[in-house]
């Protein structure tokens, strides 16, 4: 006969606390595979930040060779290698033909929906989430485990004061990081894990801009403007791409790549000299040559447009740069335009950034997510400290963790139902409570 307590824990629903990439993809799995689930988001509806990451077209994923793409988790490659066998950029892309949507692969080989914007996107997974008998939970936000393993949520509603308790076989924390706090990331929840004596790194600023002292004139006549086809260079790591000028420095995809390294060198040194190739398609060579043809009454600006085909900003950044003597050398010119140093101050702060570095130490999870410390309750996404730049990298990252961590709480959910597993109850509830939903 098989553990009557086990048998009352299967019938449970499962808590998936987070309505974001990761928390939706985690609720599909788990709905799928035809457990019972409840969805609690904090904010109105779910899914704020996946139509924040589509404003500028939902970049779901990238088509690189699958060890390319591992590569760009940097120190969590190893982990990542592990899930993406399990939930890959192609299985991604089948995922969105059964919503029926397809998706296409974009010049620069990232991959994005076609002919569908974020919102109808989100629309058509929540109508299959509907579809698959998932109870929302809105307006709620996650406070704390109790010692006795409860789970308690406060309504951010019209009843902001009640607080509320529920049942479940298992709980997935899909809460993200600590960046775009409006959409409801903003790391709330680290302190109440440290008190169960998780360790969460500090939070950190990634795929953000950096801090470069430019000069007023500078900031006048170039912010806003963008260095397209330049390679940068540093920590003998180089990256093709582009930058955009700021009034307080640099920010764009050439610069997300490197975030973890000049973050790292700056927390070191106070400073990370990075330097940018703004003709990687010329030699140096071939740069004093066209610069030494005579002048014939051309202007350095002009020569630098029609010779060497350099943007107005460009040649901007390399009189904001460089000395006159420098300047009006071709050989030190020519040097300057194939490694041009720009000294970084700074990382932008949190709260502009596109995500976050840190989170839950990935020595506090098993395999399957579960956090080790609390038995039953695994997490996925921004919370977990991993990082990749943006491309595609990013919410694949989200996807493919709550693929796997709802693949952790089948095991787990169905090991109870054969007596395999002690149950382990997580909340207890009133009935009025659900009774309301």
């Amino acid at each position: 006969m098989k553990d009557t307590a086990s048998n009352a824990e299967a019938t449970l629903p499962i808590a998936v606390i987070g309505g974001g990439p990761a928390g939706l993809m985690a609720a599909t799995v788990l709905a799928e595979a035809g457990k019972c689930v409840r969805l609690f988001d904090a904010m109105p509806s779910p899914g704020c930040k996946f139509l924040v990451a589509g404003r500028g077209g939902l970049n779901l994923t990238h088509s690189e060779p699958i060890p390319d793409f591992i590569s760009r988790y940097g120190a969590w490659s190893p982990l990542f290698e592990r899930f993406i066998q399990k939930f890959s950029p192609d299985d991604l892309r089948t995922f969105c033909n059964r919503l029926g949507i397809e998706t296409s692969i974009g010049s620069s080989r990232r991959v994005f929906p076609s002919k569908v914007s974020a919102g109808t996107f989100l629309d058509l997974w929540m109508r299959h989430l509907t579809d698959l008998n998932v109870v929302f939970c809105p307006r709620h936000r996650w406070l704390c485990f109790t010692q006795a393993g409860a789970v308690h949520f406060s309504s951010l509603g019209e009843y902001h004061k009640d607080v509320a308790q529920i049942s479940c076989a298992a709980v997935l924390l899909a809460l993200g990081g600590a960046s775009w706090p409006k959409t409801g990331s903003d790391g709330h929840w680290a302190e109440r894990l440290k008190e169960h004596g998780i360790q969460v790194n500090a939070f950190k600023p990634a795929n953000c801009g950096f801090t470069v002292a430019w000069s007023s004139r500078f900031v006048e006549r170039h912010q806003g403007s963008p260095l397209k086809n330049i390679a940068i260079n540093f920590a003998a790591k180089r990256v093709m791409g582009e930058l955009l000028i700021t009034a307080y420095g640099l920010e764009g995809g050439g610069i997300y790549t490197l975030g973890p390294l000049l973050r790292e060198a700056i927390e070191r040194d106070a400073r990370a000299c990075l330097s940018i190739d703004l003709k990687p398609d010329l030699s140096v060579d071939t740069i004093i040559r066209r610069l030494s043809e005579p002048r014939a009454g051309h202007t350095l600006s002009s020569i630098l447009r029609s010779r060497l085909h350099l943007s107005s900003s460009a040649a901007g950044l390399l009189r904001e740069r460089l000395s006159a003597e420098t300047l009006n050398d071709h050989s030190r010119l020519a040097s300057a335009i194939k490694s041009l140093d720009v000294e970084l101050l700074a990382p932008r702060p949190l709260d502009e950034a596109i995500s976050s570095a840190g989170g839950i130490d990935m020595s506090e999870i098993d395999e399957t997510l579960m956090l080790k410390k609390l038995p039953g309750v695994f997490v996925a996404g921004e919370m977990l400290g991993w990082e990749a730049p943006t491309g595609g990298y990013l919410l694949q990252g989200a996807f493919t963790t709550g693929y796997v961590a709802a693949k952790g709480i089948l095991e787990r959910v169905d090991g109870f139902s054969t007596g395999t597993l002690e149950p382990r109850p997580l909340i207890v509830a009133p009935q009025q409570y659900w009774d309301a939903l």
